[in-house]
Formats: C-alpha cells, sequence, structure tokens
C-alpha cells in the first residue's frame, strides 16, 4: 500500500507527537486511551517516527490528552448541545471520544493541516473542519452563530506562538464569544522553553518547531479577560489514568508527587472562563 506523503510547516509537524502517543498507548494495550485510528494513520504516513518512539514525552501528552478529554467532558456534562472548537486539531480523534451524541464540533486547523485531516476524515452533520489561523478573524462569527454555550480546547497550541500573538489569539476569543465560555489550554514555563535543546522530542527538530510562549503561573493571564477555575499538573491526574500508567509513573505520582511535580514544574493544564468588563 503506497503511503501518504507529508508537507507541513515546521510548527505543524508537531502534530505527529502526540499522534505517535495515542498510537503506541493503544498498540500497547494499557488502557490508557484506545485510539485505533491513530494506530491506522501512523502506518499510512511516509514518515519516520523512529526518532521519538523511546521517549517519555509520548507518555506524557496521552495523559495531557486524557485529562483534557476529562474537561471536555465535564463541559459537555453541563451543556450536551454546546459548542467545542479545537484549536489546532491536527490529527486528532477528541471528538470521536467524547461525543454524546448532541454536540456541536468544530476542528480548526491551518490550511497544509486541515488539508491532511481530510484525507483521513470528512466533515458530519455535527462535526466540521475549518482552515485557518487561530488569529484569523473570520472563522469566529461563523462559529458564533452556533450560539453556544462554547468550549475552546488548546492542546499544545498556542504555546509555539509567540507571546504577543498568543495574547492576540486569547484576547480575540475574549471579544469574540459570551462570558461564561470555557477556554482549556496548557501552558508551560519559561525553564521548559529555554530548554527545548534537551527535550527528548524537540530536540530532534528544527528551532522553528520549537514552542515560545512562556507562562509561569497561568494567574497571569487573568488580564486578559480570563478567569481562572482549574489548574492541574500530571501529578493531579485522576486514579482512572493512574491505573493504567507504568509502574514508575504511578510511584511517582501516588508516593512522590513532590518528584513528578519537579520534573515538569510550571506545566499546567487549565481551565479558564471568560470574563467580560
Amino acid at each position: 500500500m503506497d503511503k501518504t506523503n507529508i508537507s507541513l510547516g515546521p510548527v505543524q509537524e508537531t502534530l505527529l507527537i502526540p499522534l505517535l502517543g495515542r498510537a503506541v498507548a493503544t498498540r500497547q494495550g494499557s488502557g490508557l486511551i484506545n485510539d485505533p485510528r491513530a494506530v491506522e494513520i501512523v502506518d499510512q504516513l511516509a514518515y519516520d517516527f523512529s526518532k521519538w518512539e523511546k521517549g517519555q514525552s509520548l507518555l506524557g501528552s496521552v495523559l495531557r490528552t486524557r485529562m483534557l478529554d476529562d474537561d471536555v467532558k465535564e463541559f459537555i456534562a453541563t451543556h450536551p448541545r454546546g459548542t467545542v472548537v479545537e484549536i489546532g486539531c491536527g490529527l486528532n480523534t477528541r471528538f470521536e471520544r467524547v461525543d454524546n451524541g448532541s454536540v456541536r464540533w468544530f476542528d480548526l486547523d491551518l490550511p497544509d493541516t486541515i488539508a491532511l485531516r481530510r484525507r483521513f476524515f470528512a466533515d458530519s452533520e455535527r462535526q466540521t473542519m475549518v482552515a485557518a489561523s487561530v488569529l484569523d478573524a473570520n472563522w469566529v462569527q461563523h462559529i458564533r452563530e452556533t450560539g453556544g454555550p462554547f468550549c475552546f480546547v488548546s492542546e499544545a497550541v498556542l504555546i509555539y506562538l509567540a507571546a504577543a500573538d498568543a495574547e492576540r489569539a486569547v484576547r480575540q476569543l475574549v471579544s469574540g464569544f459570551p462570558a461564561g465560555s470555557w477556554l482549556l489550554m496548557d501552558t508551560t514555563p519559561k525553564a521548559m522553553v529555554d530548554g527545548q535543546a534537551k527535550h527528548d522530542a524537540m530536540k530532534h527538530l528544527p528551532k522553528s518547531s520549537w514552542f515560545r510562549w512562556a507562562v509561569d503561573d497561568p494567574r497571569e493571564l487573568e488580564r486578559l479577560g480570563l478567569t481562572l477555575i482549574q489548574s492541574r499538573s500530571f501529578a493531579d491526574a485522576g486514579s482512572e489514568l493512574i491505573r493504567p500508567l507504568p509502574w514508575s509513573m504511578r510511584f511517582l505520582i501516588r508516593w512522590a508527587p513532590w518528584a513528578l511535580k519537579r520534573m515538569t514544574k510550571g506545566y499546567q493544564l487549565n481551565r479558564f472562563e471568560i470574563r467580560k468588563a
């Protein structure tokens, strides 16, 4: 079978890391995630994934995905007919994992990524792909017309923008959508941004692929018109996510959470709500 060639920008290429993470975790059968589509897609791509296969970051990306899945499920449980926008969707299958049969879903990403995504996914009545940058303004009105309530998910996306652009993206959400809308996003500390040359995944990519936005304290972002509702580290993963992890990770979370927090110090998964002035 002929494999699919990839033509992505340097930052867009990073979407392949969590894709591989979900595929590897699915093949291992640990129960942390079950994503057969990720396995199929990895097998169909003409790409050398071997540089990442032994990195601990793969496990971290899957744990992050599952923790954010739980946050999205909480939103959907509260707003069964709400609207979820996956910012920088890449080749994620979150809709398939959390769909309740009534939620409205938009997968937003840059045109080259959406072109790749369309080789493996198709729009449906409730799920639509949108080829645009999060910094564009033309998609806002289209999605706002669904009426909401709204939940925006940025999983390892805004962190790749320069600080000014990342803040501009947040301000656009704040100005364009109602108070109370959710924003789920990760934040990375300056030490992590500065240390990518030693990061087991990012060191294999050019600097043009590295993340740029450093946020040491998520509460700093409240000045953009947000309210921080919750902020978690990997050490705060629930028991149902801890159980399938390798014994070494389970040990750290259960018996030495301080050590895990030190290893991932400052990296947080956050739930904000839009606050109007």
